[in-house]
């Protein structure tokens, strides 16, 4: 294929694969099947790897995001990002609907709009083409997030038709639905990781983060409802919206003019009760006025402007009577209360305990025993208690004291600087936070030995097993003693056990229950330490180096390793058998033995990860970032000019992809 075939090859793909996209992610009708775009993508993919001249930011293999880290410049923006101000009731609305007729008279119209519960965002399009993305940031600067915002597949890279303006902004908000979300939030605890809150949290959290190419494995998806620019279609909100459609842009389909303000509240009421059955979360109903001449005639506060406001639902509640609390010991000895509720009916299900938090927000709320509370079902995985209907306390009620003790094995619980919740301490002997490990060990994306709760608690209550390398001390005899187990229930509980010592080293280390390492964070270290010696023995700087490790995961990983008990049940471990060295991807060589890189940019023959991979194989260490402990970086095409700047000032050598690879012949 000669570079003139290529080029009309790649256009082609470009807007076939773009069309898939608007199909599936804005029409949600998928027009191919995941295998037949799976090989649309992969053949692009190709044709841009052998012509990268006619590489383009535009193009949707760039959805994958990178493995760069970026720091996330602050934009300016050019139209105020100003928030909208917000009410609770029937009565406030009316009065904004007076004020209204009293500065434009009666000749008007409002566009009513459902407020998503998510981030907001600012798109600036070009010529057709994603310039940039910018958060709301304090109103007047926001994070430019071009390269996350990129990774949402129901944001056009490029426009369709021809009609659009040259240049415009468009905003809205980007999300998770529901369903993804909770998704997303089971994934999360079986790796050991922390569920988000709710989905708002999810989504603005996930803008923020570093690196893209994690960005791009996260269920985004965005609602785009308000245009700005000097040359636009129209001179009202609703029509360029409609307009907006056209170009492929994923414009809410509930939205609705109206006419006056009783149409106004029949929406209001409408969504209020049918909320429930959205794929995602809203919280109210935002009301515009439609003509941009009467926007500018209203004008705006320092705060808000003057022709929108927010209505907001109330959270669905209901008061119930706080029976009493109990208080639960996690596999990290985290203390969290939970209250046991009279039976109540919450949102279509009947609820009988919630969250309490921590000791700081039963004092807050002043909660006490034989209560009236208020209980509320939002975002939150389990319901919470928001407040207390004193009126209703009994006159002998005595404030709340917190346990001073852990429940389970009555060691004096402590409270970390910076932190809400209550610990105990005693890791090895406080009998859940045992459990905890072990059943956390032998999880199926752990260790995967077949062994429930019920197993655990029957093997630990025998003193059979107290921590996780007692499980490859156990004898068929002892078992069959026990009351649950028979000749074949034995067999295969040994049989898994042995089994479980082919584990790869990731799985190992993720089962071992290191504070904050998940199944993800384990790959990575993984793969860059190659044994556990190795990250026993890493300091904090080398471990911060890391893909995806921050400074609060180096801190719990060193901590882990200065404990001595942990010590001497990861040297039983070592003694079975398990796999404690990465054994696949093996060194090929020790050529790059004892130094460390840094890849950048884009390349003509390899990938940035294969560049990676060659490092590694070649006995050497990747980096994410420039400091003093870089001995090389690799540059590519494009590489980030803050990387230049810092290698030039810390004096390291700067090679290209073809000294890479006479370093490794």
């Amino acid at each position: 294929m000669n570079p003139k075939e290529a080029k009309q090859r790649i256009d082609k793909l470009r807007k076939e694969i773009e069309q898939h996209n608007y199909q599936y992610y804005v029409l949600s009708k998928p027009s191919v099947s995941d295998f037949e775009y799976d090989i649309l993508i992969n053949d692009l993919q190709e044709l841009e790897k052998r012509f990268p001249e006619y590489a383009d930011s535009s193009s949707p293999t760039q959805r994958v995001g990178n493995d760069i880290n970026i720091d996330f410049v602050q934009v300016e923006h050019k139209y105020p990002m100003l928030s909208l101000g917000n009410t609770y009731s029937r009565e406030e609305v009316t009065d904004f609907d007076a004020r209204i007729k009293k500065i434009i008279g009666n000749d008007y119209e409002y566009v009513c709009e459902l407020k998503y519960d998510g981030a907001a965002i600012s798109l600036t399009y070009k010529n057709g083409k994603l310039l940039r993305a910018v958060t709301r940031g304090d109103g007047t600067k926001g994070d430019d997030v071009t390269a996350n915002v990129k990774t949402i597949k129901s944001i056009p890279l490029q426009l369709s038709g021809n009609n659009y303006p040259e240049e415009f902004e468009i905003r809205g908000e980007i999300f998770i639905p529901v369903e993804k979300f909770n998704e997303m939030n089971k994934q999360r605890i079986a790796e050991g990781e922390q569920p988000f809150a709710n989905p708002r949290n999810a989504a603005s959290g996930t803008l923020k983060i570093q690196n893209s190419a994690i960005v791009a494995r996260r269920p985004l998806d965005c609602f785009l409802y308000f245009l700005l620019g000097e040359r636009l279609s129209y001179d009202s909100h609703y029509e360029n919206l409609v307009k907006a459609k056209e170009w492929g842009l994923k414009i809410p389909e509930h939205i609705k003019k109206c006419k006056n303000i009783d149409e106004v509240f029949d929406f209001i009421e409408y969504w209020d009760k049918e909320r429930k059955n959205l794929p995602y979360d809203i919280d109210g109903v935002v009301l515009k006025i439609n003509s941009y001449n009467q926007q500018e005639e209203l004008g705006f506060t320092a705060k808000s402007p003057r022709w929108a406001i927010a209505y907001k639902f109330k959270a669905e509640q209901a008061i119930t009577r706080l029976l009493s609390i109990d208080y639960q010991v996690g596999r990290t000895g985290a203390i969290t209360p939970v209250a046991n509720l009279e039976p109540v009916l919450l949102a279509g299900t009947t609820v009988k305990r919630a969250s309490l938090h921590n000791a700081d927000q039963i004092e807050l709320l002043d909660i006490r025993i034989g209560d009236m509370v208020h209980v509320e079902k939002g975002g939150e995985i389990i319901p919470k208690i928001v407040g207390v209907d004193k009126s209703q306390r009994y006159t002998d009620s005595e404030p709340l004291n917190y346990i001073k003790n852990c429940p389970e094995c009555n060691t004096p619980l402590i409270k970390n600087e910076g932190e809400a919740k209550h610990y105990c301490p005693n890791e090895y002997g406080c009998p859940p936070q045992i459990k905890g490990k072990i059943e956390h060990f032998i999880s199926r994306k752990a260790m995967n030995i077949a062994g429930a709760e019920a197993t655990i608690d029957l093997l630990f209550n025998n003193g059979l097993i107290k921590t996780i390398s007692d499980l490859y001390h156990l004898k068929k005899d002892d078992l069959l003693k026990l009351e649950r187990f028979a000749e074949k229930s034995a067999n295969n509980l040994i049989k898994s056990i042995e089994e479980s010592k082919k584990v790869p080293f990731h799985r190992v280390l993720f089962a071992i229950g290191i504070r904050y390492v998940g199944e993800t964070t384990a790959k990575a270290l993984a793969s860059h330490f190659k044994s556990l010696d190795a990250l026993k023995n890493a300091t904090f700087e080398e471990l911060t180096q890391v893909e995806e490790i921050g400074s609060a995961i180096a801190e719990s990983i060193i901590s882990f390793f200065k404990n001595d008990n942990n010590i001497k049940v990861i040297e039983e471990l070592k003694k079975t058998g398990l796999q404690t060295t990465v054994t696949k991807n093996e060194v090929t060589s020790n050529k790059l033995s004892g130094n460390s890189f840094v890849v950048s940019g884009t390349f003509t023959f390899h990938s940035r990860e294969e560049i990676k991979s060659l490092i590694e194989e070649n006995g050497g260490k990747n980096l994410s970032s420039v400091s003093s402990s870089t001995n090389f970086i690799i540059a590519g095409e494009n590489m980030g000019p803050a990387k230049l700047e810092k290698a030039k000032k810390l004096n390291i050598p700067i090679i290209s992809e073809n000294e890479f690879l006479e370093m490794i012949k």
